[in-house]
């Protein structure tokens, strides 16, 4: 009998609840159905016994490549169903993950075992997307099996690049934030931190973007259309969710919620291990199903075959798409299911969990601290409330008190128009009783700030969980903090403006709630992983590898940036990093702007730069110039046509100068399609100069300014978001500052004052840029942009010109040193350890969760 089947048989044997998935080790959610049941003698054994599948009677997994290579015939031959003689490419890739996640999966039973057996305070993360990249390289490094998986596919005779570029990104997240929750998810991991990620199974990605004619054009991402061999599926644990009905008394006068659909919640979970540890947390991915009625035989039978599955396409559409349009009502109520199917089937999974080794209500909050990324999971405030009152039968202020103690909110925006609201008859028609419930909270909150602030009926109004004018809306952002225990910014500016502008009243009412807690990124997944050569000299400049797991020892570096030989193997790594890329020339100055388009991340400023170079290199015939390549990368929501005129415009100018054998030399610009976590990887190593340059207090932090700072790229920024705080450590000297600061800014936009088309008539150069986009210089393309520019200019992209290219052009001076800037490439790396997510989950752990790691032991 295989090892894996072996695996099922002994498991079952135990009673353990589907031991198909093939994860028997998640003791808390499997092998303990009643409450405070006893762990297993197998899991209390010490030293070698603990060896899990040893207990089981089982073979080790292998660690040497002949032992890898039948682990990885034996999956062949038992879940794949084939030979190596018929095997596809594909499924060498699938049983190569498989066998990868078996190691993951070995050391899941014994991080189950020791955090039940711990029984302590549980972080569950919920968060509408997760950006997690490509997993099979990770988990490969992870398990420590990259060497001989590769020398094991060899043996057999395939080629290791064509096995693991088979391996695709799952689509679950789009931008930052869900790249941040990737990324703090493997940092709780790596701290040994007792974590349930929560999120949507979505079937399409937020969309594959190509261009056509310039234009951005979105098309399906179908990225688990071969399946998905990191997931392990558990369609018997679903959840009921339901929606829009009525509530009514039943006769004890308690209120019952008589839904009108009812949708099921179908889980399956990833895994999360750490680096350098045993710990394998879990991300856990909900996927939505018709109900067993969905399906009408008498209306196929008839031919009617579309109307035989409306009501399951109807309940499957909530999981369908990672950020479905809201330009229609009926996709903004989509949007508004995606939310509250998340939170009800998150809630009553955290609920069981609870209850496998706890029955007191009074402690669940000591037991479960629930983080919301943004505002998308707050609906689980007023079913938390439901849930405890409704169907636990708790009073009102002891399910308020514990409900209040659970959460924490993190603030993700500083952007007023971010700030989520949903209008009350949306809100009343889809989920009834949380309208109710929601109504009680305000009163009961609004009854406290008027007995704190009793003259001042603005300031209620302000505070209030509804909106009233123009129109009755529930506001997310207000409902998170009366909510919470503790809110937080993401960058030391983004937490002061919150407190001082955004949510000035919450902080003035309860100030102890407010935190910051800068944001961070795994030095794993971009350096070790996307930089490898790099990462080799780093470990050799610092004598090991330790700086993985403890970022702040690449301070060791700093000495080596006065060591010649040393700065001219950095430039070498940063070379062939370039030609890796494959932009061109990999001499040029190499200028980056990858982030998803949002005017007020002024994609357009940096192109007005390029229109300016581009005149100055045509004015002057026979002057040199610094060769640069301008690389632009992400994407702009469907429904925003301001940036996507902006996507239009830079397509256009690239193809003006890539046709100009004058300019194009010295200036190139490109824009690869369908910016992801896999490209970023290609791009940020490759960097030279790091534009971060959103108008000062727009940006709540930014990551990807952390990623390239590490991997050595200067910033040209503003004081925005986490640039503040990365020019502060990497040194004042070696980042490019310009431009507006908020206070300046806030007060030219608001004093009413501001006119764009003054500085338009002012300087020459940004007059010469604006009219060659209005007389159609670029293929005819973009005079919605210059126009907007011109007539409101909301981001006061005019108002920052003239600094920012000024800034451009010490960048220019500064590149010309080579050795100079070779130096504040390994200072930017250098003095980078405070934005590793390890730091800043060590920041959420004391300020905000109050938990303690679980070391897994072998």
């Amino acid at each position: 009998m295989h090892q894996a089947d072996l695996a099922i048989y002994a498991a079952e044997r135990r009673g353990i609840h589907d031991a198909r998935r093939h994860d028997p080790g998640v003791v808390e959610e499997s092998l303990q159905p009643a409450r405070n049941r006893q762990l297993p003698a197998i899991f209390l054994r010490k030293g070698a016994d603990m060896d899990v599948r040893n207990g089981m009677g089982l073979r080790p997994l292998g660690t040497s490549a002949a032992e890898f290579e039948q682990d990885l015939l034996s999956n062949l031959y038992y879940r794949r169903g084939t030979t190596v003689e018929s095997a596809s490419t594909q499924d060498a890739y699938e049983t190569l993950a498989l066998t990868v996640r078996d190691r993951l999966a070995e050391r899941r039973v014994r991080t189950a075992a020791a955090q039940y057996a711990a029984n302590p305070r549980w972080v569950y993360y919920l968060s509408a997307e997760y950006l997690l990249g490509k997993q099979l390289e990770q988990n490969m490094l992870y398990s420590g099996t990259d060497r001989i998986a590769r020398i094991a596919l060899r043996q057999l005779g395939l080629d290791p690049d064509e096995v693991t570029a088979l391996d695709l990104e799952p689509g679950l997240g789009n931008g930052g934030l869900g790249r941040l929750a990737a990324c703090l998810l493997d940092a709780m991991a790596t701290l040994d931190i007792p974590a349930v990620g929560y999120g949507i199974r979505y079937d399409f990605g937020i969309f594959k973007q190509d261009f056509q004619d310039g234009r951005q054009i979105e098309r399906p991402d179908d990225w688990a259309f071969q399946g998905n061999p990191w997931e392990f599926p558990a369609p018997d644990d679903q959840q009921t969710v339901f929606f829009y009905g009525h509530t009514e008394k039943d006769a004890a006068g308690r209120t019952l919620w008589i839904p009108g659909e009812v949708v099921f919640a179908e889980p399956s979970h990833m895994l999360v291990p750490g680096h350098g540890t045993d710990t394998v947390n879990i991300v856990r991915l909900w996927r939505a199903r018709g109900s067993h009625s969905s399906f009408d035989l008498s209306r196929f039978s008839a031919g009617q075959y579309a109307e035989a599955v409306d009501e399951a396409v109807h309940a499957e559409n909530i999981s369908k798409v990672l950020y479905p349009d809201d330009s229609t009502e009926s996709g903004r109520e989509l949007r508004l299911k995606q939310q509250y199917f998340l939170v009800s089937s998150s809630l009553r999974d955290i609920i069981r969990r609870f209850r496998l080794r706890n029955s007191d209500w009074t402690d669940f909050p000591k037991k479960t601290v629930i983080q919301l990324n943004d505002t998308h999971p707050t609906l689980a405030i007023p079913e938390l409330m439901r849930l405890l009152v409704d169907e636990e039968g708790l009073s009102w202020d002891l399910a308020w008190a514990i409900t209040k103690q659970t959460f924490a909110y993190t603030c993700h925006t500083l952007l007023p128009e971010a700030l989520e609201t949903w209008p009350v008859h949306m809100f009343e028609r889809l989920l009834p009783r949380h309208i109710e419930i929601v109504y009680a909270i305000n009163e009961i909150f609004l009854t406290e700030v008027r007995n704190r602030f009793p003259a001042d009926l603005d300031r209620v109004r302000r505070m209030s969980i509804i909106q009233e004018e123009p129109e009755r809306r529930v506001r997310m952002a207000n409902l998170a903090v009366v909510g919470t225990q503790a809110v937080n910014g993401v960058a030391e500016l983004h937490s002061r403006l919150l407190a001082d502008i955004t949510l000035r009243d919450f902080a003035e009412l309860w100030p102890e709630k407010f935190h910051n807690v800068t944001n961070g990124i795994s030095p794993r997944r971009f350096v070790k992983m996307a930089n490898p050569a790099l990462s080799d000299l780093i470990t050799e400049g610092l004598g090991g590898d330790a700086w993985i797991t403890d970022l702040d020892r690449l301070a060791g570096l700093e000495p080596l940036a006065e060591d010649a030989s040393f700065r001219l193997r950095w430039r070498e790594v940063k070379q062939a990093n370039k030609v890796r890329l494959g932009l061109g020339d990999p001499a040029s100055l190499t200028d980056v702007m990858i982030k998803r388009f949002h005017e007020y991340k002024r994609q357009q400023l940096k192109l007005l730069h390029i229109i300016t170079q581009y005149h100055r290199i045509k004015q002057n015939p026979g002057q040199t110039f610094v060769p640069r390549t301008v690389l632009f990368a992400g994407k702009a929501a469907p429904a925003y046509h301001a940036a996507k005129h902006i996507i239009r415009l830079i397509n256009a100018v690239a193809a003006t100068i890539d046709a100009d054998p004058a300019v194009s030399p010295y200036l190139k610009v490109v824009f690869p399609a369908n910016y992801n976590v896999t490209l970023s990887s290609l791009i940020i190593p490759a960097a030279d100069l790091s534009e971060q340059i959103s108008l000062a207090g727009k940006e709540a932090s930014g990551t990807g300014n952390m990623k390239l700072a590490l991997n050595g790229a200067l910033t040209v920024g503003t004081l925005d978001g986490a640039n503040i705080e990365i020019r502060d450590r990497v040194g004042a000297d070696n980042f490019f500052l310009f431009g507006l600061d908020t206070p300046a800014a806030l007060e030219l936009r608001n004093g009413g004052t501001y006119s764009p088309r003054a500085y338009y008539e002012q300087d020459g150069e940004l007059r010469r840029a604006l009219d060659a986009i209005l007389d159609g210089k670029f293929a005819g393309v973009g005079r919605e942009v210059a126009d907007s520019l011109l007539g409101w200019d909301e981001y006061l992209t005019l108002a920052d010109y003239r600094t920012y290219v000024d800034a451009q052009d010490d960048v220019d001076a500064a590149w010309q040193d080579t050795e100079s800037w070779t130096r504040r490439s390994i200072l930017n790396t250098a003095r980078s350890g405070f934005f590793s997510a390890d730091r800043t989950v060590r920041d959420y752990a004391s300020e905000i969760w109050h938990v303690t790691p679980v070391k897994v032991t072998r």
